[in-house]
């Protein structure tokens, strides 16, 4: 357990208070709770660069946090997208649907994705796109912009090119694993053993 798991953890323990801030804002209307949402994702997203910082400039790199590391970051992004997609009106302009089902399905096609290529081909590693990273950044802007209460029309625009992103890193995360599973040995057809060839 190293300095860059724990402070991974601990974002992962900041979701649950994400989320019932979250709650308790759109029922009650306290600014209160709006502002500790905001001081979770932000604590959280900053962590994420300093458990990297550390992992990195520490050699602390292992292969429990190449799995932490991207769940807390999915568990805090996909709370937040579900949560603000809802009828949160009067307080919070909801993020619309279609961005919802499209990180929810591109998500669990990858989830999928991975663990076929876990357990047929050995745990082949994947690395991560550009267009991945520039859609995470995006959902984030999503969340933080509706949770600031920006302009609406914006934040439609920023929705618009998260799903854009978030769909074609699908679509290239699945090509990529395809021609991975296609290399592997296990991918071969299997010679008939009475087959004197």
């Amino acid at each position: 357990m190293t300095t860059a798991n724990k402070v991974t953890i601990c974002r992962i323990l900041l979701v649950p208070f994400f989320i019932v801030a979250v709650i308790y804002y759109v029922k009650t209307g306290v600014e209160f709770y709006r502002w500790l949402a905001i001081g979770c994702f932000a604590v959280a997203a900053i962590s994420d660069g300093i458990d990297g910082f550390i992992a990195r400039h520490y050699n602390q790199l292992s292969e429990l946090g190449t799995i932490l590391d991207p769940l807390a970051d999915k568990l805090l992004l996909v709370s937040g997208i579900v949560l603000l997609s809802l009828r949160n009106e009067p307080h919070l302009a909801p993020i619309p649907v279609w961005l919802t089902v499209t990180v929810l399905s591109r998500d669990v096609l990858l989830l999928l994705g991975f663990a076929l290529i876990h357990f047929v081909a050995g745990g082949l590693k994947i690395k991560p796109h550009l267009i991945g990273k520039a859609a995470t950044v995006l959902q984030m802007a999503a969340v933080l912009w509706a949770l600031f209460k920006f302009d609406a029309r914006w934040q439609y625009g920023i929705c618009i090119g998260a799903a854009v992103l978030t769909g074609l890193s699908g679509l290239l995360y699945t090509f990529y694993g395809m021609r991975l599973l296609a290399k592997h040995p296990s991918s071969s057809p299997k010679l008939d053993e009475r087959d004197p060839q």
